[in-house]
């Protein structure tokens, strides 16, 4: 069981430095609005999915995350209007929940409305049952995301995007053919094949892992 998301939320807000001259002075209530975020959630019957860092927390120990990432029906967030919009596209709204982040992966794009349908078990976080994205569906977010990501110039994300991809692989056997024909639909050719020779390298650094491991053992 994960620890609670508002703890979650907290902890990596918390450990971030830049963020501790604004903190030590306004008392804000990290675990509290997750929890009121959830709540509505729940009472107003709103399908979503967790997808994100607090996601990939609830399989491996990773890195911190300072926001919520939920697939969500962009109809449905007339039921949320606490949720307000900061910016949007076709696919993706970046929004707060009383001064939260919260991105929202919007079902209009079939990938996500794919994973949010096929994709999806229920995680503990605390004392609160979270529809969540698998392990399977995590991948594949990380990989559709990548290509796009290095065409932007935007290779520090990248590169956490790619050790998310190794915490996993590292920790769950996983048939990778199955992440690569799910984005064949999704992903042009030439993306395609840079997401599977990402892959292969990935795959190659656990090999070597794997092989010094058992030279240790040996010792």
């Amino acid at each position: 069981m994960a620890a609670a998301i508002g703890e979650i939320i907290r902890n990596g807000i918390l450990f971030d430095v830049k963020n501790w001259s604004s903190l030590m002075s306004d008392g804000y209530d990290f675990f509290q609005t997750v929890e009121q975020l959830f709540d509505r959630l729940t009472e107003r019957e709103i399908p979503y999915v967790l997808v994100g860092g607090v996601a990939l927390l609830s399989y491996v120990e990773g890195r911190n995350t300072q926001d919520i990432d939920l697939i969500l029906d962009r109809a449905d967030l007339d039921s949320l209007p606490e949720i307000g919009i900061q910016n949007e596209n076709k696919d993706f709204i970046r929004g707060t929940f009383k001064g939260l982040q919260v991105d929202l992966l919007l079902t209009q794009n079939k990938l996500f409305r794919q994973l949010s349908q096929d994709f999806v078990t229920e995680q503990s976080f605390g004392n609160r049952q979270v529809r969540c994205v698998t392990i399977i569906g995590l991948l594949v977010l990380k990989c559709y995301a990548l290509p796009s990501l290095y065409r932007q110039g935007q290779f520090s994300r990248a590169s956490i995007y790619e050790n998310d991809i190794l915490l996993l692989l590292l920790n769950y056997s996983v048939n990778l053919d199955v992440v690569i024909n799910i984005l064949s639909d999704y992903l042009l050719a030439s993306d395609l094949n840079e997401v599977d020779s990402i892959l292969g390298d990935i795959q190659r650094r656990i090999q070597r892992f794997s092989t010094q491991q058992q030279a240790l053992a040996q010792e």
